[in-house]
């Protein structure tokens, strides 16, 4: 089929799909949600009763098989796209950046995403679309009211930074109708979360989008910091749980007819080393560390970690002599247990995973190891986190939530295992649009 006739047969299909009966969708993501945090709650001695009750009311996936690497920003992306990183693009959340000269980037920017989204199929049949702080958002064109995820320096010009970002006066009306000033839902904690959610309840309310996503992240960053079904974590999932009952209520009370899935990215392992990868490259010629500069200064292989992973990138890609030495080297190295390597895969493996084309080789860590970035410190040394995620999506610790409850569902309860991929077309055929370049299916 020429690319003519296929852009006019994916148009044909959205318009036809835009022209069914359909419901309004609100997609929340909680950051770092293990499926078992909410299913076996009472057992874990989590305390989440709105979460349980929504639970109750629609159907949910015992476990969300995610990609590779089970982070945050390439998950969120097949959210929306139902389809593997190598598809779409988000191959990581940090930009490879070996010199350093990007100041620790992410994959901030919508333009980066090479597929349709269902931002992009809300749009062309006329929804309206609506998001806050959804990673890869900065720049969707097809979000007519967006508050992006993204920062810099962590400090009051971020606010100024995401205002300039965001859908003129959007920030400046949520805030009026709320009463909570902007600066308050930025950062990593719970009464964060709680803003950006009243925020939400507040733009459902007056804007009455087809198509809303939300992204709350402060659980991730306690099960990083204290490690998953730690005392501090539960805490903070049991603000979120309040949070997101009232906005699920709020929701409601605005669109009777909203369909609500609540959704994570991956799930967490306890974390006891790390793995400074980067050290054994630096030892072997492969890395050129200026340790007086603190950077580095040549290389030809370099580790790209990615949590509980590492992607191997090559100067050379085609240079077989070097591809060689590092193939070499990592065998060495997964050889010693100590070392917490579980195993290596070539693009060959990492194609069969959908991974990102980009790297030569990817490393994963055994469960309580994580990726390193120490240049000069031995190859296995304490963990500096208690919690981590990025491992290759197999290990049963990473998988994801999927929850969903709303009118006209024919399906309830357990869906068992589902994978990533299935949920943006699921979710497409309720908003009544076509997403042909998805390669799951629909669930229901």
């Amino acid at each position: 089929m020429g690319m003519k006739k296929a852009f006019a047969l994916a148009a044909l299909l959205t318009a036809l799909a835009g022209s069914a009966a359909a419901n309004p969708v609100l997609m929340i993501s909680i950051d770092g949600l293990r499926p078992g945090d909410v299913i076996d709650a009472q057992k874990r001695g989590a305390k989440v009763p709105n979460l349980r009750t929504f639970m109750a009311e629609g159907a949910y996936a015992t476990g969300v098989r995610n990609v590779l690497p089970t982070v945050t920003y390439p998950d969120h992306t097949t959210l929306v796209t139902g389809v593997w990183p190598a598809q779409h693009g988000i191959t990581s959340n940090t930009v490879f950046d070996p010199l350093q000269t990007n100041m620790g980037g992410w994959y901030w920017y919508a333009s980066d995403i090479r597929v349709p989204t269902l931002w992009d199929a809300v749009h062309a049949t006329h929804g309206t679309v609506a998001s806050i702080s959804w990673p890869v958002s900065v720049g969707a064109a097809s979000i007519d009211y967006n508050i992006p995820e993204y920062w810099r320096a962590h400090n009051a010009d971020d606010v100024k930074l995401i205002t300039a970002l965001s859908t003129p006066n959007l920030l400046a009306d949520l805030s009026h109708s709320t009463g909570i000033a902007p600066a308050e839902i930025f950062g990593e904690n719970p009464e964060n979360d709680a803003a950006m959610a009243a925020y939400a309840g507040a733009l459902i309310a007056a804007k009455h989008p087809q198509f809303m996503t939300l992204h709350v992240s402060s659980l991730d960053h306690y099960e990083h910091l204290y490690g998953p079904g730690s005392k501090e974590a539960y805490d903070t999932l049991e603000k979120i749980d309040a949070a997101i009952g009232k906005l699920i209520l709020d929701a409601r009370k605005a669109e009777p007819d909203i369909v609500i899935a609540v959704v994570s990215d991956h799930g967490f392992a306890a974390i006891e080393h790390d793995v400074n990868l980067v050290s054994a490259f630096v030892a072997e010629g492969l890395v050129i560390y200026d340790a007086d500069k603190r950077k580095v200064a040549a290389w030809q292989a370099m580790p790209w970690n990615a949590g509980g992973s590492t992607a191997i990138m090559l100067a050379r890609p085609g240079d077989a002599a070097l591809k060689a030495k590092v193939s070499a080297l990592l065998k060495r190295l997964a050889s010693d247990p100590a070392n917490g390597i579980a195993q290596v895969i070539d693009r060959g493996g990492i194609a069969a995973m959908g991974g990102g084309p980009e790297p030569s080789f990817w490393v994963d860590y055994k469960l309580g190891y994580e990726g390193g970035s120490n240049f000069a410190g031995p190859l296995v040394a304490p963990g500096s986190l208690k919690g981590m995620h990025g491992f290759f999506p197999a290990h049963p610790e990473m998988r994801a939530t999927f929850m969903i409850a709303g009118p006209g569902l024919k399906k309830k309860g357990s869906l068992g295992e589902i994978d990533m991929r299935d949920i943006a077309p699921t979710l497409a055929k309720i908003l009544g649009v076509s997403l042909p370049s998805a390669t799951g299916k629909p669930l229901f």
